[in-house]
């Protein structure tokens, strides 16, 4: 029944039969056989089904619960399994909100090196897709706010608190300043990370208890994107300091602190809550401890 149950769930995930039946490398005739199949054995209909996928049935959408709990399951005693074999080995998926992949890098290039035998992926995702691919199993860990969203039942690891920098170009005038201000930042030409990203929605409420309300003329969800406005010169934007620092080595911008800050969010490993996690999922969040200390 479990490849039928992955096959359920890349189902319910990608809700079209040809994009669920690409993902898991098999033919689309393969995959509603598989489901078919799994209906029988359950003796309910799961799925909805005309000229195309129709969603899922009221059978179907309380089945995919159980299929997520009982997949998440084999594949944690997989891992157990594997670790009483060849000790700490496997993959890690690893989801990470765009502003702390720099510290998604240092602990997992930190980790791989201790522990040759685990293999990473890591993504870049918005903090709410994280939850989502937490829940769909489509990542193992995240590293995200911890304070900030409603995380629901997980286990986590706080990693560090964010604080804010003003990036300009070198050639600006607030580049000769030791600091700015929330205003002085709020009056630049500003290009910022997009309004559902939650470090945007962190900003603007830093800008709005300072008093002031800034107009970004660029956006986009790429950290990357917005250096590189500010590297041509003209622009500004604002990132967490340890991001803003690791960007603009050897660029020609300058990173400014930004004065009268509140205390920054958390941010943090998280992970299902599981008892006992695997062995692998328990190291890492030991390893990013040992980071804090």
């Amino acid at each position: 029944m479990l490849p039928k149950l992955e096959m359920f769930l890349a189902l319910a995930k990608h809700r079209h039969f040809g994009r669920a039946a690409e993902s898991l490398g098999i033919t689309q005739p393969t995959l509603s056989a598989g489901i078919k199949q799994l209906e029988a054995e359950l003796g309910v209909k799961l799925v909805s089904r005309g000229a195309r996928f129709g969603g899922l049935t009221p059978e179907g959408s309380r089945a995919l619960v159980w299929a997520r709990q009982i997949v998440g399951d084999a594949r944690r005693l997989k891992d157990e399994m594997r670790f009483s074999r060849e000790g700490l080995s496997g993959h890690l998926t690893l989801a990470v909100i765009p502003t702390a992949l720099t510290w998604a890098s240092r602990l997992s290039s930190g980790f791989a090196a201790e522990h040759p035998n685990v293999s990473f992926t890591i993504f870049s995702r918005a903090s709410s897709e994280i939850l989502d691919m937490l829940e769909n199993l489509e990542a193992d860990v995240g590293l995200s706010y911890l304070d900030n969203e409603p995380l629901g039942r997980v286990a986590t690891q706080r990693l560090y608190r964010e604080t804010y920098a003003l990036v300009c170009h070198a050639g600006s005038a607030l580049a000769a300043q030791d600091s700015v201000s929330w205003a002085q930042a709020a009056a630049e030409p500003l290009c910022l990370l997009t309004p559902e990203m939650q470090n945007r929605r962190i900003i603007n409420r830093a800008f709005m208890e300072a008093g002031v309300a800034p107009s970004a003329r660029m956006e986009s969800n790429s950290t990357v994107v917005l250096v590189s406005h500010v590297e041509r010169g003209g622009w500004a934007t604002i990132l967490p300091t340890d991001m803003a620092e690791t960007l603009a080595q050897g660029r020609d911008i300058t990173v400014k602190p930004i004065v009268g800050q509140s205390e920054g969010p958390s941010v943090g490993l998280v992970a299902p809550y599981q008892e006992p996690q695997t062995p692998v999922i328990a190291a890492l969040m030991a390893a990013a401890a040992a980071l804090v200390d």
